[in-house]
């Protein structure tokens, strides 16, 4: 009768190599995924749950248009395509020609009007010896009117006399009459000398009347005189502005101007791009600003290097870049899909890098904003 075999128990508890080797391998896996969660487990709370990151960030600057504030041919082109400028350095000049006889023109008017000022100044002073002469003649007349006032008294009281005398046959009708003559006479002399005297008083009034004349068309040459100088003034800015100069230092861009063309005042000519005040405007979600703060450090990562750079929140903007769209949406509608905001933030760039320069305005950059400063502040 045949008896059935039982395994050895020994030999169903030993393992092969291949087994084992299986067995360490997922206690490896198992341990190495453990340390890797442990690891970012730590990473997060030591440093990833503080930074807020976008990419939807781009190098900006505060580039400017250059254009003409004078109208004229453009006589010469100083810079090219891209060419690097310092602030005050010439761009273009236009033809000059006409502007400098403009101003010989203002100049000249601007000499007569000097010399109209000092010729009715002089006048004002000749004027002003006039009246000094005129109250002496007032004076001497009303001298003179005091004299023949006094002999007119003595001529009445002799003749007075005289009469008397005569009734009493003391003195003689001959001594009596000449007596009267005289009378008559200082009585005349006095009626002249108040004549003289109204007539200089008059005339004294129409002197002054003559001087307030003087110092109307003096104030008139002087305001002559400060129009010839606002002309010139503008003469002299306008054969300045012939030359178009830098406004600060950066590099020059959409050069549009060519020599002899006819520019007008407003018309662009060129762009200067201040490349070393560049700085990064990173538009971050609405739910990414809660512990967001100017000041705080920024790592800026540019697509075009694959580098680092390091800036700092500089301000947030008052508002979504829809509240400032051209044609901003409508959200009291029937249609109405919740979509969350982003909001620009104004990051500088750190000056102390000798690379700044080579950021240029439009770079895609991935901005990451350490916000754990404003966390630990709570």
């Amino acid at each position: 009768m045949n008896q059935a075999v039982s395994p050895d128990p020994q030999h169903t508890l030993e393992q092969s190599p291949a087994q084992r080797r299986q067995r360490l391998l997922r206690l490896g896996l198992a341990s190495g995924l453990g340390l890797l969660l442990a690891a970012y487990g730590g990473y997060w709370w030591l440093d990833g749950r503080f930074l807020e990151q976008t990419d939807d960030a781009y190098v900006r600057a505060d580039w400017a248009p250059v254009s003409a504030r004078v109208s004229g041919y453009v006589a010469e082109v100083a810079v090219a395509d891209n060419a690097t400028v310092k602030a005050g350095d010439l761009l273009v000049r236009l033809d000059e020609r006409d502007f400098r006889d403009r101003l010989r023109k203002a100049e000249a008017r601007l000499a007569v009007s000097e010399a109209a000022l000092q010729v009715q100044a002089m006048r004002l002073r000749a004027f002003a010896a006039e009246q000094h002469e005129q109250v002496q003649a007032i004076a001497r007349a009303a001298a003179e009117r005091g004299g023949s006032r006094g002999e007119a008294q003595r001529a009445e009281a002799d003749w007075q006399r005289y009469q008397r005398l005569a009734q009493w046959q003391a003195a003689s009708v001959q001594r009596m009459e000449q007596a009267r003559a005289t009378h008559i006479q200082a009585l005349a002399l006095q009626r002249a000398a108040n004549a003289e005297l109204a007539r200089q008083q008059a005339r004294q009034a129409v002197l002054a009347e003559q001087g307030k004349q003087l110092q109307a068309e003096l104030l008139q040459r002087q305001a002559d005189l400060d129009q010839a100088h606002a002309e010139a003034d503008l003469a002299r800015s306008a054969l300045a502005d012939t030359a178009i100069r830098a406004p600060f230092d950066g590099v020059v861009g959409q050069r549009k101007v060519r020599q002899q063309q006819y520019v007008t005042p407003g018309l662009p000519l060129l762009a200067v791009v201040p490349v070393r005040q560049a700085y990064v405007v990173a538009n971050f979600k609405e739910t990414q600003l809660a512990h967001m703060r100017p000041g705080q450090p920024v790592t800026l990562e540019v697509d075009t290097f694959g580098r680092h750079w390091h800036g700092t929140v500089d301000s947030l903007s008052p508002g979504s870049g829809a509240v400032f769209a051209l044609l901003p949406p409508d959200n009291a509608t029937g249609n109405f899909t919740k979509i969350v905001q982003r909001f620009p933030v104004r990051i500088q760039l750190d000056t102390d890098s000798e690379e700044t320069p080579r950021l240029l305005p439009g770079m895609s950059v991935i901005a990451t904003v350490d916000t754990r400063q404003a966390r630990d502040e709570r």
